[in-house]
């Protein structure tokens, strides 16, 4: 799947966990495929979407989707911690959500390890293309994205 199609694709199904408010297009200048995500506590995260194509195919080829089994179903991992939501937790729960979608195009869906340069989550699919989902910027409730650019926060 790719970017273009996972950017619509977490738009119309990320809204479906149990913790995610809202899911709205973070597009924003040099980055077309991103998102803007609200969680029930209002925290926020704006993830950048970018990918890799499946082996062998070209960017001026119609892709070709593999459908074989969705991911097992997975546990939520827990959000909230103090009421406050980490990159570490936002990641791992955003991966399930993604997990959880009963998607036939989808391998796998993971977060980055914790020590990660930049928080976030990666998807595999079953043509071998990768999404990467990459935290630019936190927000807690009620706080813009312009107010500080590239602010990942230790807790929103």
């Amino acid at each position: 799947m790719r970017p273009a199609r996972f950017h619509q694709f977490a738009i119309d199904t990320l809204p479906k966990a149990p913790d995610v408010q809202a899911v709205e297009d973070g597009a924003e200048a040099g980055r077309p495929y991103s998102l803007h995500v609200t969680f029930t506590n209002g925290s926020q995260v704006w993830v950048g979407i970018t990918g890799a194509l499946a082996p062998g195919e070209k960017h001026t080829t119609d892709e070709q989707p593999v459908h074989a089994d969705a991911p097992a179903e997975v546990p939520y991992p827990p959000l909230f911690n103090g009421g406050n939501v980490t990159p570490v937790s936002a990641a791992a729960y955003l991966a399930a959500a993604v997990a959880n979608t009963g998607n036939t195009e989808i391998l796998t869906a993971e977060p980055y390890s914790d020590d990660a340069q930049n928080p976030g989550f990666g998807v595999t699919f079953h043509n071998g293309a990768k999404a990467f989902c990459l935290f630019t910027h936190t927000g807690r409730a009620g706080q813009t994205r312009g107010s500080r650019a590239y602010d990942l926060q230790g807790a929103f």
